[in-house]
Order: C-alpha cells, then sequence, then structure tokens
C-alpha cells in the first residue's frame, strides 16, 4: 500500500519528512518518467512474419501476437542515459506507450485505436515488462490535447521565446489544459502502481511539469528529481503563461531540478520570485513545503555508441562518394528541425552574406543543409526556406555548381548523417534557441580525422560547454559570415587544439556522466536535507493526548502567516470567520489561556480579533498588552527612549522614495519597511542596502535593532520582543502544563528559544513553525499553511466537546 495523507495534509503519526524513507533506504530502484517509451511497436500480420528479411527483432507473447519492437528515432541521449543507470540498481522506465503501427511504422499502417483491444495492450504490458518498461496508454483525444494541443502550442513556443499571435476566446486553450492535467495525472497513476519505499523518481521535460507535485501529494516522501531539457525562459516571458502559478507549482513539487545551463536556472528561480513570491537562491527555492534544490547538468551523447555508428562499414562507402560529389569543394553541413528557432533562415541569410563578402570563395564552398518535419507545422516557413536557397543559387550559383544543396524531408539514413558530419570541413549551428544540441557533439565525434571547425550558436543550450567552438549571435549575419572564413582559413595546428579539447568534453561528459551526475546530486541533496534543519511533521494524536490530560493550558499564536495567510497588502489580511469561530470556542473554555501574539499593532488587531471576549492580545512584538475581559492596552515601553525614531524615518524615506511599490509602516513603538508590492530582486537588495546602512551608521549609537521579516525590516527596541511576552506569561501562570506556541517568521523564534530555555518537561510544550521541514529553527515540528493551524485547533475544540 502506499503512503497517503488527508487532502489538508494533517496525519496522524506525524512522519518525519523525507528522514524515514531519505535516511533508512538505498534507492536501490529508479523510476525514470518520460513521454514516450524508448520503442515503436507493431504488430506483425501473418504475411509480414514470414519476411525473413526485416531487421527488426520479433517478439511472440503467450497470446500468439507477435510484436516487432523498434527503437524510437529521437532523444537517443536521453535514452542512453537512463539505460546507463541500470548498472548501478533496477531502473525502470514509465512514458506514454505511442501510436501503434501494423507490419512496419515507415509503411504508415497506424492501428486505429478502435481496433487497440484490452488483449492488445495486456499483451504488450507483458512484453515491455521484461525490459522494464510500464507503457501509459492513452485515447486519442487525451494525446491530441496534451501533447498536439498543450505541449506543442503553448508550452514549447513559451519555452523557446515564441509568444501566440493568434486571439482565441480562450475554449481550446482550456480543453487542452484540461487534458494536459488529465495526461499527467494518467502517469502520477503508474507510478504509484509500481511504486516502492525508498525509489528515486525521475521525471523529464515540459510534458510531464505536474507531476511531480501530484506525485507528492499521493506519495509525501518519495524522492522526485525533475530534468528539464528544454530552455527555460526569462521570467518576463514565463510570465505571459496564463497557468503560470500551475506550471510552478507542478515543477516544485521535486526534490531536484536540474537544467542544461545556469542561465535557465536563473530563469526559472527569477519566476519563482515574481510569480510567486519565494525566496530563492541560486541554489534552490525555498517553498512552503521542501526546499528545492536547482542544478546545472549539460547532457551529453552516448560517444561510445557513436563511434561505433560511425566506423560502420556503410559509412565509408557514403563517404567516398560524397567526396566524389563535391570534390575540390569545401563543405559546410548543417542539420536542423525546421523550426523557427532552429536558425534556418538566419544559417542561409549568413551564408549569402560570405559569398558577397568573401568573393575568393565563390564556387569552392558548398552548404549542405538537411532539415525534418517540424514540432509545429510552419509552411511560410519552408516556403520562405526555399525561396532563399533559389535566390542564393540563382546568385552565386552556375550551371554547374549550385553553392547550397537543400535536403528537406527527406529520408537520411544513418550511414549517410554520419558520412556527411565526417567529410564535412566545418559544421554549421545557427539555432536561436536551442536546449540541446546533439548534431553539434556527434559532428565532433565524427572529426577525428578531419578536425573540422564547429561554429555554434551561442543561443544553444551547449554553448556554454563547447567552449572551443567558434560563438556566433546567429543574427549578426556579417559576423557568421566572418567566422565561416576564420573557420576555412584557420591552420592545421589550431584546429587539431580546437578539436582536441572539444573532443575531450564529449567524451568525458557523455549521456552516461549527465544521468549519473543527476541522480549522484539528489541522492547528496536528499541527505543533507535529512541531516540539515529538518524538523519533524507535528504529531497531532500525541499533541491531542496530552491536551486532554492537561488541566491548564497556555495556548500562543502568531497572527501573519500563523492565523492568515501572508498578503501583498498589510491591510487585508483580515482573518476569516472561521478562525474567529475556532478561536472564540477555545478561549471560551476555562482551562485555557489564549494569546495572539503579534507584529501589528493595536488598532488592527482590536479591529480583528477584540470582540473575542477571553482572548488576550499582544501588539507590535510584545511592546503592548491586552488581558482579556479588560479593554485596556498596557504600554510596556514607556520608560524607553523613542528619540530613535526620527533617525530611522529619515533613512526609511530614502529607501522608499527610490524603491517603487515599497511603503512605511510607522508603530508606536516600531517602524517597519514593506518592500512586497516592490520588484522582488530590487526590493531585497535594497532591505539590503538599508540593513548595511542602519548597522553601520545607527545601530551601534541607539538602543534598537533589525527585524527582517517576510517582504519587511522592522527596527524596535532591543528589550522588546516575543520572548519577554512568553517569560511573563509563565511567570504569571505557574500552574500552566501545557503549552502551544505557533508561528512562522524570526520573530516567532525568541518565543520557541525562552520555550525551549525553560524547565518545563518537552513534553509539555509544543513550539511549531509554520512552514518547511527544511527551514531553520527552535521548533520542535511544523505544519505547512496557516489552514492547518486553523484544523488543529478545530481538532482541540473537538476534543474539548468529546471529553465534555
Amino acid at each position: 500500500m502506499v503512503a497517503s495523507t488527508q487532502p489538508n495534509g494533517i496525519t496522524g503519526g506525524g512522519r518525519r519528512r523525507s528522514s524515514n524513507v531519505f535516511s533508512q533506504f538505498e534507492h536501490k530502484r529508479i523510476i525514470s518518467v518520460t513521454h514516450m517509451i524508448p520503442y515503436v511497436a507493431c504488430i506483425q500480420t501473418k504475411e509480414s512474419q514470414t519476411d525473413q528479411q526485416s531487421q527488426s527483432q520479433k517478439h511472440q507473447t503467450d497470446d500468439a501476437i507477435v510484436w516487432n519492437l523498434k527503437p524510437r528515432r529521437g532523444h537517443s541521449a536521453l535514452y542512453a542515459g537512463i539505460r546507463s543507470l541500470s548498472a548501478e540498481c533496477e531502473n525502470f522506465l514509465v512514458g506514454f506507450a505511442g501510436e501503434i503501427y501494423y507490419d512496419e511504422e515507415e509503411n504508415g499502417n497506424l492501428l486505429d485505436q478502435t481496433q487497440f483491444t484490452d488483449q492488445h495492450k495486456k499483451s504488450l504490458q507483458t512484453l515491455l515488462a521484461k525490459e522494464k518498461v510500464i507503457p501509459v496508454f492513452l485515447d486519442d483525444e487525451e494525446h491530441h490535447g496534451h501533447y498536439e494541443g498543450y505541449c506543442k502550442t503553448v508550452l514549447w513556443p513559451l519555452f523557446h521565446y515564441m509568444l501566440w499571435d493568434v486571439v482565441t476566446d480562450g475554449r481550446e486553450e482550456r480543453k487542452n489544459w484540461d487534458q494536459y492535467v488529465k495526461v499527467n495525472s494518467r502517469f502520477v497513476d503508474k507510478i504509484v502502481e509500481i511504486y516502492q519505499p525508498g525509489d528515486i523518481v525521475w521525471i523529464h521535460d515540459y510534458h510531464l511539469l505536474l507531476v511531480p507535485e501530484m506525485l507528492r501529494q499521493r506519495i509525501p516522501d518519495a524522492p522526485i528529481g525533475l530534468f528539464i531539457h528544454a530552455p527555460f525562459p526569462s521570467s518576463e516571458i514565463f510570465r505571459c503563461l496564463p497557468k503560470r502559478k500551475e506550471i510552478l507549482h507542478g515543477m516544485l513539487g521535486a526534490n531536484q531540478i536540474g537544467f542544461q545551463t545556469y542561465s535557465y536556472a536563473s530563469h526559472f528561480t527569477s519566476s519563482c520570485t515574481r510569480v510567486l513570491g519565494y525566496e530563492t537562491t541560486p541554489k534552490g527555492v525555498d517553498t512552503p513545503n521542501l526546499v528545492v534544490s536547482l542544478g546545472t547538468f549539460p547532457i551529453g551523447i552516448d560517444a561510445e555508441k557513436t563511434e561505433e555508428q560511425r566506423k560502420d562499414p556503410g559509412v565509408a562507402v557514403k563517404m567516398a562518394s560524397i567526396k566524389e560529389m563535391y570534390a575540390g569543394k569545401k563543405i559546410i553541413v548543417g542539420r536542423d528541425k525546421l523550426d523557427l528557432v532552429k536558425g534556418v533562415m538566419q544559417k542561409l541569410q549568413a551564408f549569402e552574406k560570405f559569398l558577397c563578402d568573401y568573393p575568393q570563395w565563390k564556387n569552392k564552398v558548398v552548404l549542405i543543409q538537411v532539415t525534418s518535419p517540424a514540432l509545429t507545422e510552419s509552411p511560410k516557413l519552408e516556403r520562405k526556406v526555399s525561396e532563399l536557397v533559389a535566390h542564393i543559387n540563382g546568385t552565386y550559383g552556375t550551371l554547374e555548381f549550385n553553392p547550397v544543396h537543400h535536403y528537406h524531408n527527406q529520408n537520411v539514413d544513418q550511414d549517410e548523417y554520419f558520412a556527411l558530419l565526417s567529410v564535412a570541413d566545418i559544421g554549421l549551428i545557427t539555432s536561436v534557441r536551442d536546449g540541446m544540441n546533439t548534431t553539434s557533439l556527434e559532428y565532433i565525434m565524427c572529426q577525428q580525422e578531419n578536425h573540422g571547425p564547429l561554429i555554434l550558436s551561442e543561443f544553444t543550450g551547449m554553448a556554454g560547454s563547447l567552449s572551443s567552438a567558434i560563438m556566433v549571435n546567429p543574427w549578426d549575419y556579417a559576423g557568421v559570415a566572418k567566422a565561416i572564413n576564420e573557420a576555412l582559413e584557420m591552420s592545421r595546428e589550431e584546429k587539431l587544439v580546437k578539436h582536441l579539447q572539444l573532443y575531450h568534453h564529449v567524451t568525458v561528459h557523455t549521456a552516461q556522466y549527465w544521468a549519473k551526475s543527476f541522480i549522484k546530486e539528489l541522492r547528496a541533496n536528499l541527505v543533507n536535507q535529512v541531516q540539515s534543519f529538518t524538523t519533524p511533521y507535528l504529531k497531532i494524536d500525541f499533541l491531542l493526548n496530552q491536551y486532554k490530560r492537561s488541566k491548564q493550558r497556555l495556548i500562543m499564536l502568531d497572527y501573519d502567516g500563523t492565523l492568515t495567510p501572508i498578503v501583498r497588502t498589510p491591510n487585508a489580511a483580515v482573518p476569516s470567520p472561521q478562525v474567529i469561530e475556532v478561536l472564540k470556542t477555545l478561549s471560551s473554555n476555562p482551562c485555557n489561556n489564549v494569546w495572539v501574539i503579534s507584529g501589528r499593532d493595536q488598532n488592527d488587531l482590536d479591529q480583528w480579533l477584540g470582540d473575542i471576549p477571553k482572548l488576550g492580545l499582544s501588539a507590535e512584538h510584545g511592546s503592548f498588552l491586552k488581558y482579556p475581559d479588560t479593554g485596556k492596552w498596557i504600554n510596556l515601553t514607556e520608560d524607553i527612549d523613542m528619540n530613535w525614531k526620527n533617525d530611522v524615518s529619515e533613512v526609511f524615506r530614502y529607501y522608499s522614495e527610490r524603491t517603487q511599490g515599497s511603503f512605511i509602516e510607522y508603530k508606536q513603538c516600531s517602524i517597519t519597511w514593506h518592500y512586497r508590492l516592490a520588484d522582488p530582486v530590487y526590493g531585497a537588495f535594497q532591505a539590503k542596502e538599508m540593513q548595511n546602512h542602519l548597522e553601520g551608521a545607527l545601530l551601534p549609537k541607539r538602543p534598537v535593532e533589525i527585524l527582517l521579516g517576510k517582504k519587511t525590516l522592522e527596527v524596535r527596541p532591543t528589550i522588546v520582543n516575543k520572548g519577554e511576552i512568553v517569560k511573563r506569561m509563565l511567570v504569571t501562570m505557574p500552574d500552566v502544563d501545557f503549552i502551544i506556541c505557533a508561528g512562522d517568521d524570526k520573530t516567532d523564534e525568541d518565543m520557541f528559544r525562552v520555550l525551549r530555555n525553560s524547565e518545563l518537561d518537552e513534553d509539555a510544550y509544543f513550539c511549531i513553525t509554520i512552514g518547511s521541514a527544511n527551514k531553520k529553527t527552535l521548533a520542535q515540528w511544523h505544519v505547512t499553511s496557516p489552514e492547518e493551524v486553523t484544523q488543529l485547533i478545530q481538532k482541540l475544540n473537538m476534543a474539548d466537546e468529546l471529553k465534555a
């Protein structure tokens, strides 16, 4: 059975997040989750079964269905990396089964969905289970809405910096989004079926961005990794996505997220800060539930397999044929999908600029450009490319020679492809946006004899890894033309040096190295999360037992972030009717002494909570007290010098004038600078600058201290804090035998510190922090949200009712 939590997250037994799994299991199994399985499944008919010429391996199951499993084209680096993990541990792969064919895929005999029976599914599942592959079966509507709809028309363009130019009423988008959610849920169902405690789940790419959070809800302690193979756009682009919050929350269900480059990881953290308001560092994102680690893991290729493929005897034959066809010519090779982001138009225009600026190479250089169909059809682009090729050949070609040879949508087999890369004098890649480009790596492997230079767009994911390539801006046609000329004129010695550096990277940073690095880093992060600052989840049953046995109770609650969620504007943090009701019931019990100890001023607390008769209040972090039923506030700071406020106000005004969206909140005993409405990055920077200013100029001379909160910076008297209120309560209530103290930020740590340093039995008090299990805190327990605090109070009230 798979462990699960109640919908709102409060569970009996209070499991210690992650520690019970991460520290006790050795992660002997890995479940890799990809959009597609690595095979194309074909059902063999009786006629094709007698064909002895087929190169594919046939498998007959017990139900007499004969299957032909062919390796799926594309994503070879991904599958090679995943397969390599089998050497260290048991490795399963979950993926969409894909379209099913009769006979052979290339014949186009697609099996109709109505013909694909449950018997077929069971038969294929049985066969794939031998390969430790678990298929997910989707109907045509699900697959179309998920992949053809949301992935290809929304996510893929956005991740490649292509905003939508079609205005619709949103119905189709909503339908596709629903299918995206449904398909991600189907994948989670399949993972849960095979999951065992201690398994690592590794999810891949933008097709499955909701799976981490969905799986976290189903299996809270699952170690989850997510790797994004595509680029991740800047926050200014990502914010255009209507479902931006849902996508980010989905991704942040993982323990670790990997990207191709540091810049992609940086864009992701910026989006988390600007869209969700989370605190981030270059290494991670601090969410309410856990700290999500971020890392850069540039993918490679299966170098050994590529070496084997390029040395196939068929390649040598094709090489000789190509050399004969282009005898005496320098060959520039490009191989791309005909997508806007692959930069084929930019490449052709730069090549035309090269022929114009360097006429000495006329009739001596040929560009062989191979293009395959795009993810999204673009007849307009195809037409433009064809017209530009014709224009270049018409302008710079002759009757005997054309400088551009374009092969589009033609079956270039493996031998021809590797032969082309092997005879080339230059590899030219001008993508305007790309996650990773295996062509560049395969080109380097094929150039061990020729040592041809690689010209690489700086906008590809591989640019940061292949530093010995000639980097170009594909939009700078003159710059690309100059790079082509430099590559053609490069000395043999320089070519050799650059090639050896590139070759070393490709053969060391392979697909296998990429996979092992990601899993190794994930395991290390899981251990670190357990060993450092892991606060166990509140054991609700244990707390209730202690509560029922006690006779005199003290319950102290913070307000913002504990009874109400953190909001962008302070005045909007109004308590819900449910919060008011549970506080009234809790404080009405004569055994309970209930206090709300807040940083709010007296007016806010009186307005929101003043009508609860038996509730005690403390305002401005312990500066003021109002005992239950008295209606009178007591100022605990009457004898404190407040002359410091003018100097601090002047500093606050200086930074507020220079930080758009920030504002100052004046309280009787403190001053708070809020920057929640400011740009999150600039606001945090200004807060740090202000802190340095105050610490250097004012704090050494004044009896005040700085308190950093959630998007706030507060200055208050040194002797005033919430811990002093707790001390007062313990002195005035010596008979208390049960204490709950709950809060969410640094100001509440003063309360926890007093209780932890007291002489009370540790089972008599419960210090509860609201937020991540991994945050630094003196609290003994944690819950994840204010809603769970409200539910806890409800359970206390129910316990009183049952006892009565």
